[in-house]
């Protein structure tokens, strides 16, 4: 079976998993500080989404290029200048908000800048893991990773809270900055050997981006994948985080609701330990056909929103979903090449976020044209058509966990 925290034992992948856990800790609670920022200097619900737009639209424009360059040069050198450009960007908003001079204009120019620099960041962190391990723990260290993130994600958030309460926004915003400053150092600290040789004559962008987008459609499992988790992520968004809270202010309230999402998240974690004991040859397969579980959650919320059921079934739907997401990221790392990964990477979260923002465009028309409740069994619709499509397809079915000789 082998020991589960094996990675460990690799300093490269250690100063990987300390930098990406303070940069999850930081960005869950920056979140919370923009916000409350942003209302705090104009009282307007508009103004905070077109802040939270800004910062989306960036990331999403640079996304591409930020798997190119990831590709093109040493990995934690990129994570490394990303964070010094997110590390200036906070902080300058954080000096503007303590001293009162911030302003709508300033808000929006310095998401872009902290969107820019996430599109780079993002590709590189998830690419550079597989360079810090040898490749028969590669699952494990995609567990022991996504189990540190997701407890960042929980510390983070409940930080942000306080910070908020006791000392304000600004502050909040400046222990961000400081997590920045921190990953850098650990990511500085990452020593792998390269994932590609030197090249005479580096090609162009656009022939970069021809050769990740190659690697995609060449894979069935990668594109059917990537493809059906538009729908996922749709009905993620629409059905949960939008009309969930709506449906909590009619029915079993907000304090049950907050219950609701921290007990997904704690699925999560312990969803990431039995990653680390179980061993299956398809983990593709069992990830993909958990993820029709996530179905069930909008259902109850029609036909018996009770408390304990809502939090028992949220807690399930998170164990489920970390089993496909760690399958997920190992299956790319074994199977596409180290020196692609980061483009594939870049293709699959512009590919499988690019719905979101119709999603929350769209669900307020769907509900008001059919009623809340058809439009959260749409979104259960939605998930199972999603996890058919990926079982109907024979790739998806038939991947197994080998790696395939390099090239």
């Amino acid at each position: 079976m082998g020991d589960p925290l094996a990675p460990l034992a690799h300093p490269a992948f250690r100063w990987l998993l300390a930098g990406r856990v303070t940069t999850i800790a930081g960005n869950a609670l920056a979140p919370i500080a923009l916000a409350f920022a942003v209302l705090d200097l104009t009282s307007s619900i508009t103004s905070l989404g077109v802040v939270v737009a800004a910062r989306s639209i960036a990331n999403a424009v640079f996304l591409l290029w930020g798997g190119v360059v990831s590709d093109r040069l040493p990995r934690q050198l990129v994570l490394a200048g990303s964070c010094a450009v997110s590390f200036a960007s906070q902080a300058l908003i954080a000096a503007l908000v303590l001293t009162g001079t911030a302003s709508v204009t300033w808000f929006v120019v310095l998401s872009v800048v902290n969107g820019m620099s996430s599109a780079f960041s993002l590709p590189a962190s998830m690419a550079l893991v597989p360079q810090t391990v040898p490749v028969e723990v590669r699952l494990q260290a995609n567990a022991v990773l996504r189990l540190g993130l997701n407890t960042a994600r929980i510390g983070g958030a409940a930080l942000g809270g306080l910070l908020i309460a006791f000392i304000g926004p600004g502050w909040g915003l400046a222990v961000d900055a400081l997590s920045f400053a921190l990953a850098g150092v650990f990511f500085a600290l990452v020593r792998v050997p390269a994932a590609r040789l030197p090249a005479e004559h580096k090609p162009s962008v656009l022939s970069e981006l021809k050769v990740g987008w190659a690697e995609v459609v060449s894979r069935q499992w990668v594109w059917v994948v990537i493809v059906s988790f538009t729908l996922v992520n749709a009905a993620l968004v629409g059905g949960v985080m939008v009309l969930g809270p709506v449906l909590a202010d009619t029915t079993f309230g907000r304090e049950v609701w907050g219950l609701v999402l921290a007990a997904q998240t704690a699925g999560m974690v312990v969803g990431a330990f039995v990653v680390m004991r179980l061993r299956v040859r398809r983990p593709l397969l069992l990830g993909v056909a958990l993820v029709s579980g996530f179905a069930v959650l909008p259902v109850v919320m029609v036909v018996h929103p009770a408390p304990w059921l809502l939090i028992a079934t949220s807690f399930v739907t998170g164990v489920g979903l970390e089993q496909f997401a760690v399958a997920w990221e190992t299956a790319l790392q074994q199977h596409v090449p180290a020196d692609r990964l980061a483009r594939v990477y870049s293709y699959d979260m512009l590919g499988s976020w690019a719905v979101i923002p119709l999603a929350q465009l769209a669900i307020g028309p769907v509900t008001h044209a059919f009623g809340t409740s058809a439009a959260l069994l749409g979104c259960a619709a939605l998930y199972l058509v999603a996890t058919g499509a990926m079982l109907a397809s024979p790739s998806v079915r038939a991947l197994t966990n080998e790696p395939v000789p390099a090239r």
